[in-house]
């Protein structure tokens, strides 16, 4: 299952972290972020929590800037 979620990035440099580390969550089968666009997409692998994946992306992507937000 794919889904697009609407973020708040301040820079792409920050972006392209969230992207990375979105990427090496357990569920997440890939994970592409869109600066420009202020959106995240990720694909989920088989059977994969959706609710709890994205709890584990947005702790994550608030770990590289506290400032970001993954509106869920």
């Amino acid at each position: 299952m794919k889904k697009t979620y609407k973020i708040d990035v301040d820079c792409a440099n920050c972006a392209n972290k969230m992207e990375l580390a979105a990427a090496k969550i357990d569920g997440v089968s890939s994970a592409a972020v869109n600066f420009m666009a202020l959106k995240m997409h990720i694909e989920f692998e088989e059977g994969a929590d959706e609710a709890k994946v994205m709890k584990a992306v947005r702790k994550a992507c608030r770990k590289i800037d506290d400032d970001a937000e993954v509106y869920i």
